[in-house]
């Protein structure tokens, strides 16, 4: 009988966008191989690839290399977080579809409008969209205060609602109009328990640095770009434009909130718990707004031509 218990465990694919090597992945999986309650497969970038959003490979082909996780049948793939996810629930590289995919644990938070740029959310959102229940999960690492150890703790601390996840979709009683972003605090320790939110606004402001140039490979304009695209030296003339320019990306300040949000729930030490959807509707005084402002789009196009 504790045979066939044991044979009944569900399967989670765990995706990270970190890469299949890092800490977050690793840690994620040692805890839920060592629970002994699931089935566990790795599908997963087999670089990093942070910040690439829902971005998927379209054109050329991808690579699956088997990788030894203990515990866990793994796969490190040339594509994408959503590309990662799409390949493990298609029944193309493993035999069956799991029943819940876990996208992380992501190094640093993932609330309000990263959530955008996140591919650790992609890679639940894209089981989302093919009906297979997923969440993502990103723990607050503060340089200075967090260490290595603290991925376990956060994917202990996210082990109850995995399980409970999983006890729903058994039930069929897990809804599938939406999937759940989770966000661990800094003090994954003193945590204070998880608290439902819903995604704010918070962002860091970035802004751009030139860092260099290809000076030496530079040429002079021709005639013809100086006529329709004329660029200027710091003399005033026309002068020898680089064959490239270097810029970086630079923080220049944040965004935050009050409320009940995602980010305002993780500050205080909550794990934060918040169900997304596909799709990001404008709030309803923008859709207002358009609504009269839509109809006289074109008498204003056609009184202002004269």
């Amino acid at each position: 009988m504790e045979i066939d218990s044991f044979d009944d465990r569900p399967t989670v694919m765990v995706t990270n966008d970190d890469g299949i090597d890092a800490p977050g992945l690793r840690a994620l999986v040692r805890v839920l191989v060592s629970s002994e309650r699931f089935h566990v497969l790795v599908c997963a970038p087999d670089s990093e690839k942070s910040a690439v959003s829902h971005s998927i490979t379209w054109r050329h082909a991808v690579s699956a290399k088997p990788v030894e996780i203990s515990g866990a049948t793994a796969f490190a793939v040339s594509g994408t977080p959503a590309d990662c996810t799409s390949l493990g629930i298609s029944k193309a590289l493993f035999p069956s579809i799991p029943d819940l995919v876990i996208s992380g644990i992501n190094m640093g938070s993932n609330c309000g409008y990263h959530i955008v740029y996140s591919g650790t959310v992609a890679g639940a959102r894209e089981a989302f969209f093919n009906g297979v229940p997923s969440l993502s999960i990103s723990y607050d690492w503060v340089g200075g205060k967090s260490n290595v150890n603290d991925y376990a703790l956060a994917a202990e601390a996210c082990l109850p609602i995995i399980t409970s996840v999983l006890s729903e979709i058994k039930k069929k009683t897990y809804p599938l109009n939406c999937f759940l972003n989770i966000d661990v605090p800094t003090n994954v320790v003193n945590h204070k328990g998880y608290r439902l939110t819903t995604q704010g606004r918070s962002i860091v402001k970035m802004g751009w640095t030139q860092v260099g140039s290809d000076a030496q490979g530079g040429k002079m304009l021709s005639t013809m770009t100086m006529e329709t695209n004329p660029t200027y030296s710091e003399s005033g003339g026309f002068g020898t434009i680089p064959d490239h320019l270097l810029f970086k990306r630079e923080v220049r300040g944040s965004q935050v909130e009050d409320g009940d949000t995602d980010y305002c729930a993780l500050q205080e030490g909550y794990i934060a718990v918040s169900p997304l959807g596909a799709l990001s509707p404008a709030e309803m005084d923008g859709q207002a707004y358009f609504k009269q402002w839509l109809p006289g789009v074109a008498e204003y196009f056609s009184s202002s031509a004269l």
